[in-house]
């Protein structure tokens, strides 16, 4: 991806979160100069990932395979281990109609994905087989805590307000329907270096052609831009 691509969509972004009255946190918006300014007293943001992550998933066409993400709070696979501190994370989404997310599954995060407003999203679901196959199996998820049963690679779609609950080694394919959707994402611990398991092999993080100078810095921005200030 270009980063002027990705700074355009950041900038897209926070005009449609606003519009549906969702404000992100102010970290959001620090600048590189900004970063350069920072010290130890953010570095839970750079060790949990949060902020913006947007992919094109290594396929170069983010418009028909992509998802923008941005990650407001997360806590450590280690409190998850322990059982207590910070296990869960919050994650905004946003999907355009027609813009796939890839068949995927975690091994070990569950999570609820929420549409918080815009169009519909449209969620493919298959079980997992012993060997991380598609199954052939029924699919059973709880949808707003009532239990649904589904035909293996049905879809289901959720309109604003609706949610469904993902548990770990259940694939999913999303996409949204009728206009851009808003998702809402709330979930145990979240591992984007290792607790994705896709279907087909895809690029997790993007490869950035830098055209321009970054609006906003990504998660895997960090390393290159945070210098922790004494």
């Amino acid at each position: 991806m270009k980063r002027s691509e990705i700074n355009a969509i950041m900038r897209d972004a926070v005009a449609f979160a606003q519009k549906h009255q969702f404000y992100l946190p102010p970290f959001a918006f620090w600048t590189p100069e900004d970063w350069a300014t920072k010290g130890t007293e953010v570095r839970e943001i750079v060790d949990h990932q949060l902020g913006w992550d947007i992919t094109d998933f290594g396929q170069g066409d983010y418009a028909k395979i992509g998802l923008f993400i941005f990650t407001i709070r997360n806590g450590k696979m280690s409190d998850l281990q322990k059982g207590h501190g910070v296990v869960y994370a919050e994650k905004l989404l946003m999907v355009d109609p027609g813009q796939i997310t890839p068949m995927h599954f975690h091994w070990s995060k569950h999570e609820d994905i929420i549409n918080r407003g815009g169009g519909n999203l449209v969620i493919q679901l298959y079980q997992s087989t012993k060997d991380e196959g598609l199954d052939t199996r029924d699919v059973s998820v709880n949808m707003d805590g009532i239990r649904r049963t589904v035909k293996a690679g049905n879809t289901v779609t959720l309109a604003p307000g609706e949610s469904i609950t993902l548990t770990g080694g259940l694939y999913h394919k999303f996409w949204g329907d009728g206009g851009r959707v808003l998702v809402g994402e709330v979930s145990s611990v979240n591992d984007d270096d290792t607790d994705n398991r896709f279907y087909e092999p895809v690029g997790r993080f993007p490869a950035i052609e830098e055209d321009a100078e970054p609006l906003y810095l990504l998660v895997k921005d960090y390393p290159k831009y945070y210098r922790p200030v004494a």
